[in-house]
């Protein structure tokens, strides 16, 4: 079965400062996007789909795309602040990025007819991930019958600030109830706490949330583009409101047009959120090339595979 890999990386950054998608965690040159590939290809995925942006195309294929032009086949989708808008709606003049989550991975609807794989592109996840939802498209042939990969709260979390999680609620066939976006989640006295404004709510650290890993077959396109229109037609904040694709999931599993089956990670996610993240980064990404299960050189590595 034909498989996708779509890795959103058109992101800004805006928190770390700079263009963490290609950047180094490696002497040998490899990004965490990478990792993803080595991945995703050992799972059985037989092309990779990049969001990016136009402005950042040249080096994004100098540094990453190139790698892979031999191995697997590898297209290109562009997400800008304009792209797939409605005829009749206006660009805020004062918007300064693109709509989100949902609006990236719209943007490759023409290029993707088979089930896929999203991940972030500056997101580590693990080899079981990858492993869990191709096993799931394997065993799994309805249109509407999506999932997603969950990961326990306190493995996806940054010791230098905040980080944003869909907090996930399924029943004990696992299938999604709801996934409710928490956009302030820290490390605070050696407690986890969600915060929000003057709220505050501990967190155990066990939650299940979702980090942007989901397995989709090509019919969530059409809920793209209706959840998108209606999205911006009732933008709320101009500047800052995205199309987040766990709200679009979690409205399609209550109005009963579509389920997700969760499927559970026991990895530990790694992200360079902060600069302060990246020495960390590195140093669990050494230690899985010394417990042997990722080799020293990924890239030489595919070029043998």
């Amino acid at each position: 079965m034909d498989k996708t890999l779509l890795i959103l990386a058109a992101g800004m950054g805006s928190r770390y400062g700079g263009l963490k998608q290609i950047e180094a965690v490696r002497p040998s040159g490899e990004a965490i996007m990478d990792f993803s590939i080595f991945d995703a290809i050992r799972a059985g995925i037989t092309k990779i789909v990049f969001v990016i942006r136009h402005d950042i195309e040249k080096e994004f294929i100098e540094k990453i795309g190139s790698k892979y032009e031999n191995i697997i086949k590898i297209e290109y989708a562009f997400q800008e602040i304009d792209s797939l808008l409605p005829k009749n709606f206006k660009k805020p003049a004062e918007r300064k990025k693109a709509w989100g989550t949902g609006h990236a991975i719209l943007v490759a609807k023409d290029l993707i007819n088979e089930p896929f794989i999203v991940i972030n592109a500056d997101d580590f996840y693990g080899k079981s991930g990858y492993e869990l939802l191709s096993k799931y498209f394997d065993s799994n042939s309805s249109d509407d019958n999506y999932a997603m990969v969950g990961f326990v709260l306190k493995n996806t979390l940054s010791d230098h600030g905040y980080v944003s999680r869909g907090v996930c609620n399924y029943n004990e066939s696992h299938s999604l109830l709801d996934v409710t976006e928490r956009t302030h989640i820290e490390k605070i006295d050696d407690k986890i706490k969600y915060c929000d404004g003057d709220k505050e709510e501990v967190l155990t650290g066990d939650e299940i949330v979702s980090m942007n890993m989901w397995g989709f077959n090509p019919s969530i396109f059409k809920y793209l583009e209706e959840g998108f229109v209606d999205f911006l037609d009732n933008l709320e904040d101009s500047v800052k409101s995205e199309f987040y694709i766990p709200s679009l999931v979690d409205n399609l599993i209550k109005k009963n047009i579509a389920s997700v089956t969760t499927l559970i990670s026991k990895d530990t996610w790694l992200g360079i959120t902060y600069p302060d993240d990246k020495p960390s980064v590195v140093n669990k990404l050494n230690e899985l090339i010394d417990k042997k299960i990722y080799p020293s050189s990924l890239n030489k590595q595919n070029k043998k595979g």
